[in-house]
């Protein structure tokens, strides 16, 4: 009897010692994540989502750093709808937004396409074109200050050679955001190159040798294989260059310093001396709350077009 007790005993116990196994290897596992997130969630409850709650409040105040804040509601929002610079500010935005981007995009995808097709030296030609990129911005932003001088500047030396008078760039009601613009794209195609790149070297070859041995030209083999194949990366590249357009500031405060005029005050920029320059703390907030929800609304119709528009491989 002993001899066939011990065995069920055994059986017995052995499903309840698996499952306790098994928590305690997924326990050490969530552990393990949780330790791997931590400092990434650190820094967005820090730098992100706390600064994104404290403007919330302190739009609701008036507050000009030196005296206590008292109560304000949303007499601050009301202010935008009358202010002219916000608009004007906003709508400069929303030009420097929808003209670099496409143009930024459209020069990534080119030159990463032609570094695809076998360039030798690639490593060599991917560092200095992403070289723009990884430059701090101020500096960049000097440099293209000498570049835009009016008489004795790269730029309009390079356009008298060809008979072409160039404009006083940054000083121009029409030209300086243009100005801002060129210097933007210069600045930021390194990015989407490298992405694309990327993207462009994990298409499967067969994809290209199948529309090959179907007759399809170049231009047919890039609607059908390569644009549905790097719609992934495209839409990345789209979606983190619209947020960070939205935000510009650098380059247009060292530049033009939002002039002539306001032709080039970016919204970052009026947030920027509301807040700094004239000390209105709670005003500054409201007009960052609503650029905050601009670019959260653009961004989740991106996410819905993205249903429609980007194909995974699966």
């Amino acid at each position: 009897m002993a001899v066939d007790t011990l065995p069920a005993t055994t059986a017995a116990a052995a499903p309840h010692q698996r499952p306790a196994g098994a928590r305690k290897s997924r326990n050490r596992e969530a552990l393990t994540a949780w330790l791997f997130i931590l400092p990434s969630l650190i820094g967005f409850l820090i730098f992100t989502a706390g600064p994104v709650l404290a403007a919330g409040v302190i739009s609701l105040l008036n507050w000009n750093l030196f005296s206590s804040p008292t109560w304000a509601g949303l007499k601050n929002f009301a202010r935008l709808g009358p202010d002219p610079t916000f608009w004007s500010a906003l709508g400069n935005t929303a030009y420097f937004t929808f003209v670099s981007v496409p143009v930024t995009i459209l020069v990534s995808l080119a030159l990463a396409l032609l570094l695809n097709e076998g360039v030798r030296r690639i490593a060599v030609f991917r560092s200095l074109l992403l070289l723009p990129y990884a430059t701090i911005t101020v500096a960049v932003a000097f440099v293209w200050i000498w570049l835009y001088i009016p008489h004795d500047g790269l730029v309009n030396a390079v356009l008298g050679l060809v008979g072409i008078d160039g404009p006083a760039w940054l000083i121009s009601d029409g030209w300086a955001m243009p100005a801002l613009i060129a210097m933007s794209v210069w600045k930021s195609f390194g990015f989407g190159m490298v992405v694309f790149l990327a993207g462009l070297q994990a298409i499967p070859q067969q994809l290209y040798e199948a529309a090959k041995v179907d007759g399809s030209n170049a231009v047919q083999t890039f609607r059908n294989v390569t644009l549905p194949m790097l719609s992934p990366a495209l839409f990345f590249v789209v979606v983190t260059s619209i947020i960070g357009s939205f935000q510009v500031f650098d380059q247009a405060l060292i530049m033009t310093n939002g002039g002539p005029g306001s032709r080039t005050t970016t919204l970052v920029m009026y947030i920027y001396r509301t807040g700094f320059e004239n000390y209105d703390q709670g005003y500054a907030a409201a007009q960052s709350l609503v650029l905050f929800g601009f670019i959260v609304v653009i961004t989740a119709a991106q996410f819905l077009l993205q249903r429609r528009l980007v194909h995974y491989d699966n």
